[in-house]
């Protein structure tokens, strides 16, 4: 259950500003701004950074400091250069919280190697591996996007309710890639499909036909690519079309984006496939906001990306504190009913409602609810490829 803050609140915000040793906050933004990834990163920076621009204008972040975003290059798969990135985050830059990391390998790193031996709340926007709803965490880690234990369900739905019950499947060769892989093999087998094989393919490679041979071999009606679109999902992809092994191909989050238009247009009409996504209210007035602000607010965790950001910030406030080790206990607090409704655009009220020690059930951009580990319950959208067009199928 919420705890109310009594009416000392507005003092204990005051205190936790000057406390805070000025009249700024850093916040780190940690992501692939090179790598597999690049392409969706800069709408996800942008989310991210929309929202701690709303609390600066609105001048009520614990008496009025502003926030600044100071990012960091995960590369999305090279883990000891996330892991330096993060430390200089947090001990020569001095943020008290981090927006990331992106890919699931990179964020268990940062997390066990700088988040938790130095205290500090990390919120993803998009790591997906099963592996981090159990990963040792200190209360300190938690995330927007859902579990790729509940993709690979709605993956095999989404397969099976085409009426398609044969696929092979390939996967980058990661902590992502091999978690979603299994999750949806258990899942779309327990439902009475069939894959064919299963085998990972490593990212940046030149050539990718001993793969793309070994996948035709086995056979099936559809190939399910769990990799990244700017590196060997890609390869994969245009390996299959000029061979002529594959015409219909299954995408996962990470494999959806503009780029996903950009490389293959019509050659893959007819393609599907998920990422998480809403078409709740929330998610309608973030894409207006984006919009306005100049970025895609329906690429993939980008509204995911602005959440995570508001609810360290609103954490914060429901703390009295910027200490990442006083304000983790409040994420979960902020995120879930009870409490007044709060959509994107609303931080200045919900920041001003939390000051009044009144409850805030933060909704925002993704429809969040933040469930066991503290991580998103989730929403998925299901897309198809029509005339070379990423286009809704539907949400679920």
């Amino acid at each position: 259950m919420k705890k109310l803050l009594m009416a000392t609140a507005a003092t204990a915000l005051l205190a936790g500003a000057a406390a805070a040793g000025g009249d700024e906050v850093k916040i780190g933004v940690l992501l692939g701004f090179t790598g597999p990834i690049e392409s969706l990163t800069p709408n996800m920076a942008a989310g991210a950074e929309l929202a701690m621009k709303e609390v600066s204008d609105s001048g009520k972040l614990l008496g009025g400091m502003k926030v600044v975003s100071v990012r960091g290059d995960s590369t999305c798969v090279d883990a000891g250069a996330a892991t330096a990135a993060a430390e200089r985050l947090v001990t020569s830059d001095g943020v008290k919280g981090i927006m990331g990391a992106d890919c699931s390998g990179v964020t268990g790193a940062v997390l066990q190697n700088v988040a938790r031996p130095n205290g500090i709340v990390m919120i993803s926007p998009s790591a997906t591996s099963p592996a981090l709803s159990t990963a040792p965490d200190d209360g300190l880690f938690f995330r927007t996007a859902p579990s790729d234990a509940r993709q690979g369900e709605v993956m095999a739905d989404i397969i099976l309710d085409r009426g398609i019950k044969e696929v092979a499947l390939t996967y980058t060769n990661n902590d992502y890639g091999k978690g979603l892989a299994d999750s949806f093999k258990k899942a779309y087998e327990a439902k009475g499909g069939k894959v064919t094989i299963s085998i990972p393919h490593e990212d940046g490679k030149g050539d990718y036909s001993a793969e793309v041979g070994a996948l035709s071999a086995a056979g099936g009606e559809a190939l399910v690519v769990a990799g990244y679109i700017d590196q060997g999902g890609k390869g994969i992809i245009r390996a299959a079309l000029d061979t002529g092994a594959f015409d219909t191909f299954v995408l996962p989050d990470g494999m959806i984006g503009s780029k996903l238009e950009e490389y293959f247009g019509k050659e893959i009409d007819g393609s599907f496939g998920q990422h998480p996504g809403t078409d709740s209210p929330g998610a309608k007035i973030f894409q207006q906001m984006a919009k306005g602000a100049g970025f895609d607010g329906a690429s993939p965790f980008s509204a995911e990306s602005y959440d995570a950001a508001a609810l360290i910030l609103l954490a914060m406030q429901a703390a009295g504190s910027t200490d990442p080790k006083v304000y983790k206990d409040k994420v979960m607090d902020v995120a879930n009913a009870p409490g007044e409704k709060i959509l994107p655009g609303e931080l200045g009220k919900a920041l001003d409602l939390i000051a009044q020690g009144k409850d805030i059930d933060y909704v925002g951009a993704s429809a969040v609810e933040l469930i066991g580990p503290g991580e998103s319950a989730g929403n998925y959208r299901e897309i198809e490829i029509k005339d070379g067009k990423i286009t809704t199928v539907r949400y679920r």
